[in-house]
């Protein structure tokens, strides 16, 4: 499935989100306060959006790690990394995120903008990701919710299960990608649920804030000190 939408995925992105991912991006990437001599792991890189945004920051990582399962999404990454000029500056990597082809204790921060959904096993995951971890480094999670407040949820889910997904079909040419999309979302944990899950993973200084009307949640944490 992300083989296939890999051609049109950033272009939807943008669209479907009226822009505001890229906001999102640059509040993850501030959270992890990179002082420019970090390497950081974008865990789910798909196309490597926030892979660049860690790496063109100011100040940025010095190196950057994108791992990603679907080998067309990697393709669509690495043609905008040699655009860019940042092939030097940040690998592509095929794999899987509950085995990340990481040495333990290896990265100074991490970060998964809404993949962590997609996993077979976020528990799994989380503690893999707490293993490549050096002590104090920071993670940032990127992921969709769905929001409390009475209007807004009730206006966010006729756009999320009806129109998102015919938008989606019909530029993507894929059927089932964007009705994935809703589906994935409802069935993931809570703020509350994954904020505990980080915590049974190992992580403290754990957080879940909310943006833009709860539609998102930005989930920091950090490995703390050995």
């Amino acid at each position: 499935m992300f083989d296939a939408i890999a051609p049109r995925y950033d272009f939807l992105n943008h669209l479907l989100s009226a822009g505001i991912d890229r906001y999102w991006r640059r509040r993850a990437i501030r959270s992890l306060r990179l002082t420019g001599r970090e390497r950081v792991l974008d865990l789910c890189t798909g196309t490597a959006d926030l892979a660049i945004a860690a790496r063109t920051a100011r100040p940025g990582a010095a190196r950057v790690l994108g791992v990603d399962f679907s080998g067309a999404m990697l393709a669509v990454g690495a043609h905008k990394l040699r655009r860019e000029s940042l092939s030097g500056e940040i690998a592509l990597v095929r794999g899987d995120a509950m085995r990340i082809p990481v040495a333990d204790a290896s990265v100074d921060a991490v970060t998964i903008a809404f993949g962590i959904r997609n996993v077979e096993d976020a528990h799994v995951t989380c503690r893999d990701l707490h293993r490549v971890l050096k002590a104090g480094g920071r993670l940032a999670i990127l992921e969709f919710a769905i929001p409390t407040t009475p209007l807004v949820r009730a206006a966010y889910l006729s756009y999320f299960r009806h129109i998102l997904p015919r938008i989606g079909r019909l530029i993507s040419r894929h059927e089932a990608a964007y009705g994935y999309l809703p589906e994935s979302v409802g069935a993931f944990a809570t703020p509350v649920e994954f904020t505990e899950l980080l915590r049974k993973s190992g992580f403290g200084n754990v957080s879940a804030d909310p943006m833009t009307f709860g539609i998102v949640f930005l989930y920091t944490a950090k490995r703390l000190e050995a």
